[in-house]
């Protein structure tokens, strides 16, 4: 496939998604309140009778003018169709088309999930060993969680008082010593 007839696949892809005959009444947005703003209009020559400032003051709006507005960026376009038609726009053979499309909906996707579960995997591994004794902001913080949610707090060495362990382990290091 050249790449006239690769262009053109994807020209056909976009347009057969852009609307002939677009209804005003479902398509348009709704007017807002930055639609129906009136412009300014001063008088060229104002009537300096009508005017309460007086000759030699300033105005306060002089003096401290309102501070602009910083103007936001753009949203991004988070459509997935959208976003992918712009991907492969300026492809030019099937095989990069093909390439986009496992990239976009398959290696990314398994990226992103497999980088989310070493995540939680690491931060389980983290608060594993994490202990309720001592006086630090971690440990109140912890035991205050387990509170609230009626868990029992683990003892200190909790796991070196079972005694049913303790005489299999001399069981068997008796065993042992026999042989």
């Amino acid at each position: 496939m050249d790449n006239a007839a690769t262009s053109e696949i994807a020209s056909l892809i976009q347009n057969a998604h852009i609307k002939r005959s677009p209804s005003p009444r479902h398509d348009l947005n709704p007017s807002t309140t930055a639609s129906e703003k009136q412009p300014v209009h001063l008088d060229a020559h104002p009537d300096p009778d009508a005017s309460d400032v007086d000759e030699d003051e300033v105005p306060l709006s002089v003096l401290r003018p309102v501070p602009r507005r910083h103007a936001m960026p753009p949203l991004p376009d988070l459509r997935l169709e959208q976003t992918y038609l712009k991907s492969i726009e300026h492809a030019e053979s099937w095989q990069a088309v093909a390439w986009i499309t496992f990239k976009d909906h398959v290696l990314l996707c398994f990226a992103q999930g497999l980088l989310w579960t070493l995540v939680l995997s690491g931060w389980r591994h983290v608060n594993r060993s994490s202990k309720f004794s001592g006086r630090g902001v971690g440990a109140r913080l912890r035991r205050w969680w387990w509170d609230v949610n009626n868990w029992k707090i683990p003892e200190e060495g909790s796991k070196m008082k079972n005694d049913k362990l303790a005489k299999n382990v001399s069981e068997v290091s008796a065993a042992f010593v026999n042989v």
